[in-house]
């Protein structure tokens, strides 16, 4: 009986001992599992962004990539580029800015943004789009395009870098004056298309990418060549970035060559290198 007492003492001690043994173990794995999680997360950023319209599609499959390869993460602020560079200007916090690069350098002289972290990655010419269901003008020539306009009962064109430069354009045309009661403007961020969609305007012009994928629209092509406007659009280095090194990197991975599949499927073209 003492035998038998003494052995059963063992080997629930032995059993004891085993279990003991397993739950350091697990104990161990998972703080190596938690040390390993921390390590991999601790250099994650959060990145703050702010981008034009005009580059949404390029941008959105990019920072995707972007998140996939480097572990940071990037939160989007839309908006067209007037609208987006007065958000900065009223001290918004943030990281990377995104819009025409003009805007970026008057930012950078304001001391805004970092100076000499300009990054060019697309240009985009102006389009022009009429609302589904109406004739289609020619747009072909310069001539063309200034029937068009005369020949539209409304015509709409955007408060950014397009329009700025459109509005210039019927001046040139000499047709300014003709049309100024005809013109219907959307506030900043507002796409072009929206208004022709809803039949607010019958003819309308804005980025290329901005009118392609419009619903409610038919796009007529870019104007020709001989009165085109190409817009290069930038990413710019916020002064008081609270994730500098994350950001550059991330203007860095827009600006790659494997960038140009999609700048070039939404009808813009690389920047120049």
């Amino acid at each position: 009986m003492i035998v038998t007492s003494v052995v059963k003492d063992l080997v629930v001690g032995t059993e004891g001992i085993k279990v003991m043994i397993k739950s350091i173990w697990s104990l161990l794995a998972t703080c190596v599992l938690a040390a390993l999680i921390g390590a991999s997360g601790a250099g994650a950023a959060e990145i703050r962004l702010l981008s034009a319209n005009a580059v949404k599609e390029i941008v959105l499959e990019r920072v995707s990539a972007f998140e996939r390869s480097s572990g940071h993460k990037v939160s989007i602020v839309w908006g067209g580029t007037e609208g987006l560079a007065g958000r900065v200007r009223s001290g918004e916090a943030l990281d990377v800015i995104i819009v025409a690069a003009p805007n970026i350098d008057a930012l950078i002289r304001e001391r805004r943004l970092v100076e000499g972290s300009r990054t060019d990655f697309a240009r985009s010419g102006v389009g022009v789009a009429v609302r589904s269901g109406l004739p289609r003008p020619d747009v072909s020539t310069a001539e063309a395009v200034r029937k068009a306009v005369l020949d539209a009962r409304s015509i709409t064109y955007s408060t950014g870098p397009s329009g700025f430069y459109v509005a210039e354009l019927l001046g040139k045309l000499g047709i300014a004056d003709q049309v100024r009661d005809r013109v219907r403007q959307p506030p900043s961020g507002v796409q072009v298309g929206e208004l022709i969609a809803r039949g607010e305007a019958d003819l309308g012009f804005q980025q290329v990418s901005e009118l392609l994928h419009v619903k409610g629209i038919d796009y007529l092509g870019p104007l020709p060549p001989d009165i085109q406007n190409l817009t290069t659009y930038a990413a710019g280095l916020h002064a008081a970035s609270a994730a500098p090194d994350a950001s550059i990197a991330l203007m860095r991975f827009l600006a790659a060559p494997e960038s140009e599949p999609i700048i070039r499927k939404v009808g813009m073209e690389p920047a120049p290198r």
